[in-house]
């Protein structure tokens, strides 16, 4: 099966550098959710080169001051699905930015744990 990642239009690019680039998301969870990926076919973080994670990350900026700008959200969650087990559906390696705003959900607080919902509340029930 072809990688969807390895086989993007330049036109679909925002940003990018001689080791990663953004996009936004085909599929986006809020305005804005952008994606960004390593230039080499990598399924995990943990597999990418500390070069590669330094541009991962200064792409992750720039895609959060364009989608600040453009949008004006008033939170972020960033996410890796890194494995099948932690839902990971493209085997190559993006970093989700996906803006917040208010309102967006009844109570936010617990973020990215609600992965697990049952274990996403944790803090005192009110």
């Amino acid at each position: 099966m072809t990688c969807p990642f390895c086989t993007l239009p330049r036109e679909r690019l925002v940003f990018e550098s001689e080791l990663a680039f953004v996009i936004r998301d085909g599929y986006p969870v809020s305005p804005g959710h952008m994606l960004v990926i390593p230039r080499r076919h990598v399924a995990s973080f943990f597999d990418t080169t500390s070069e590669e994670q330094a541009s991962l990350l200064r792409l992750l900026n720039l895609a959060r001051i364009e989608i600040a700008q453009q949008f004006r959200p008033a939170g972020f969650n960033v996410g890796i699905n890194d494995g099948a087990a932690a839902g990971q559906t493209v085997a190559h390696l993006h970093i989700h930015l996906i803006p917040r705003y208010e309102g967006d959900r009844d109570d936010p607080r617990g973020g990215v744990r609600w992965v697990l919902p049952e274990k996403a509340a944790y803090w005192p029930r009110d």
